[in-house]
């Protein structure tokens, strides 16, 4: 295989890489690429893709939480100058390692004075919210002063290879106060790996009008009651989620699966290839049943 169509071999793995499991994915490719200088300079626009995608989160330096590495959190800057990020929570940018994963260069950032108010309101409430529903997760809140908008981001990862799976949920909101509304939308990925190889990825994209009073109100008081409509929208999202597998498992699966035999007990193949056509198979009949 030519080189160049190995490192967009190895770019594709791992643009798909479950979560948590990119590290494990960018082992297994080492073996198509066998040069881990050409591998990690081929990969690391796909590295890049992949961990603002995903919502990778990080801890800054001199802070004590952690951040959304993202799209929203991207600041701009000059051809010649290093890529940086955005924690809006501590007013800090720094450099990020898309290899290793690191936070370096933390500088301090002037927020805008006329949107930091709201932004900060929503952080909180967004930050109870993560509190209350999302263990471990992680948040940040962007604003966009020339628009008008503020944009929620919400990341909660669960690993356990112990038990062959892991998880991830995403959810970006846009407030738009110009507009009257929130576009939002969830991203759950999960991936089940015990005897065999099942991903399960979901997006769910949803619009929540704002009425005239909320946008008006005080930040402590729109940013509270805005994220109760995210709230209310995430719950009725997770019950449709759960209510579908559970028909799947009741009905789906079971009309999918193959009904064990009489005995209860799977058969032994081994066995059954060691049988004699006529006289074995036709006594053995009553035992196994019907499959």
């Amino acid at each position: 295989m030519d080189p160049v169509d190995r490192i967009q071999t190895a770019s594709s793995f791992l643009l798909q890489s479950p979560p948590g499991e990119i590290n494990d994915v960018l082992n297994d490719v080492r073996n198509i690429i066998s040069d881990d200088d050409s591998l990690h300079e081929g990969v690391l626009p796909a590295l890049k893709e992949y961990n603002i995608a995903q919502f990778i989160t990080v801890e800054v330096p001199g802070t004590q939480h952690q951040t959304v590495v993202s799209e929203a959190a991207r600041l701009a800057v000059g051809e010649d100058e290093e890529e940086r990020f955005l924690d809006p929570r501590s007013k800090t940018s720094f450099r990020f390692d898309h290899l290793s994963l690191e936070a370096s260069d933390p500088q301090s950032v002037e927020p805008d004075a006329d949107a930091e108010p709201l932004r900060e309101a929503l952080e909180k409430s967004t930050l109870a919210y993560l509190s209350a529903h999302f263990h471990d997760g992680v948040a940040a809140v962007f604003s966009a002063p020339e628009t008008n908008r503020f944009i929620i981001q919400i990341v909660a990862n669960k690993y356990n290879p112990s038990n062959f799976w892991a998880g991830r949920w995403r959810s970006e909101y846009t407030v738009d106060l110009s507009e009257h509304k929130v576009e939002g939308k969830v991203l759950v990925n999960i991936h089940y790996y015990e005897q065999g190889n099942v991903q399960l990825a979901t997006h769910h994209d949803h619009s929540i009008s704002l009425p005239q009073a909320i946008v008006t109100s005080s930040p402590a008081q729109s940013a509270s009651k805005i994220l109760a409509l995210i709230e209310a929208e995430e719950s009725n999202y997770q019950t449709a989620i759960n209510d579908t597998y559970h028909e799947m498992g009741e009905k789906t699966f079971k009309g999918l699966r193959r009904a064990l035999p009489m005995t209860r007990s799977k058969l032994d193949w081994d066995r059954v290839l060691g049988y004699k056509l006529g006289a074995e198979l036709t006594a053995s009949k009553g035992v196994f049943g019907s499959a």
